[in-house]
C-alpha cells in the first residue's frame, strides 16, 4: 500500500480570503516503510503573508519571489501523490487550500476525488479523547523526536507526522525504522523503538467444569430471553466446551 504524508504552509488561514500555499512537503510510505522518496516545493504566493502565519513558519514574501507558482508544479504534485492514500494532520485545512489552488490553476479536480484521505487529527481524537492532539503533543506521547522543529516547515512536519502515524497505528513503522537504521538509512526525526518479545511457550488455560456450567446456564438464559434466537446453541457445539476438548 502506498501512502503519502503531506503538509503545507500558507500565507494565512482562509483560502476563501485569497490566502495561498507557500510550501508543500510530502513523504512516501510503501507498505508502512519510509522509502526516502519525497516531494518538496516552495511556492511564490503572489501576495503578502500574514504576520501570524509568518511567525509560525518564518517565511517572508521576498524569500519566495523567485519560486515557482502552484500552477507550475501542479502536474508534478498530482503525479507524485496519484493512486496513494494521503495522510494529513487536520486534513480539512490542507485539502481546502489544495482544492483552492487547483481551481485557481484551472484543474477540474478535488483532492478527495483524486486520493483517499486519512486525517490523523481525527484518528488521534478517537484514540485520545479529551487530550491535546496537535503534532507536538503526539510527538511527546509517542516519543517521537521533534527537537528540530523550532518553526513549522512542510517537509519537516511531514517527516515527523510519518513517524507519529506509524507509531500510532500499531508499531509496524517502528520495525521498518529499526531495519532501515540498521542498513544506514536516513528516516527523518522519529525515534521509535521496535517491540521485541522473547520467545515463550504458548500457555493454554482451559475453563473449569464450574465455569462451563455457568457458561451453559448463561446461554440458556440468553436463548430464553431472545425467544430461541441464540446463535451458539443453534450452530452446534458450545465453543467453550469445544475449546476445552481441543
Amino acid at each position: 500500500m502506498r501512502q503519502i504524508v503531506l503538509d503545507t504552509e500558507t500565507t494565512g488561514l482562509q483560502p476563501s480570503l485569497g490566502h495561498r500555499i507557500i510550501e508543500i512537503g510530502c513523504v512516501e510510505l510503501l507498505s508502512r516503510r519510509v522509502t526516502g522518496s519525497t516531494f518538496h516545493r516552495y511556492l511564490n504566493p503572489e501576495r503578502d503573508i500574514d504576520l501570524g502565519a509568518e511567525a509560525v513558519h518564518g517565511l517572508q514574501r521576498e524569500d519566495l519571489a523567485s519560486q515557482p507558482r502552484f500552477a507550475e508544479v501542479a502536474d508534478d504534485l498530482l503525479e507524485f501523490i496519484g493512486g496513494s492514500e494521503l495522510i494529513i494532520h487536520n486534513a480539512e485545512f490542507d485539502i481546502g487550500f489544495l482544492d483552492a489552488e487547483l481551481r485557481r490553476a484551472g484543474r477540474a479536480i478535488a483532492m478527495s476525488e483524486f486520493c483517499r484521505v486519512l486525517d490523523t487529527l481525527v484518528l488521534a481524537r478517537e484514540m485520545h479523547p479529551g487530550q491535546r492532539n496537535n503534532l507536538d503533543a503526539l510527538c511527546k506521547r509517542y516519543n517521537v523526536d521533534n527537537s528540530g522543529r523550532e518553526l513549522h516547515g512542510a517537509l519537516l512536519d511531514a517527516r515527523i507526522l510519518a513517524d507519529v502515524y506509524l507509531a500510532m497505528t500499531g508499531g509496524q513503522g517502528a520495525l521498518a525504522l529499526t531495519e532501515s537504521a540498521a542498513r544506514g538509512g536516513t528516516l527523518g526525526t522519529g525515534q521509535v523503538r521496535a517491540l521485541v518479545r522473547p520467545p515463550a511457550p504458548l500457555r493454554v488455560i482451559c475453563a473449569t467444569e464450574q465455569e462451563l456450567r455457568a457458561h451453559r446456564d448463561m446461554l440458556a438464559l440468553i436463548a430464553k430471553s431472545s425467544g430461541g434466537r441464540c446463535l451458539w446453541p443453534a450452530s452446534g457445539d458450545d465453543p467453550a466446551a469445544e475449546a476445552n476438548r481441543a
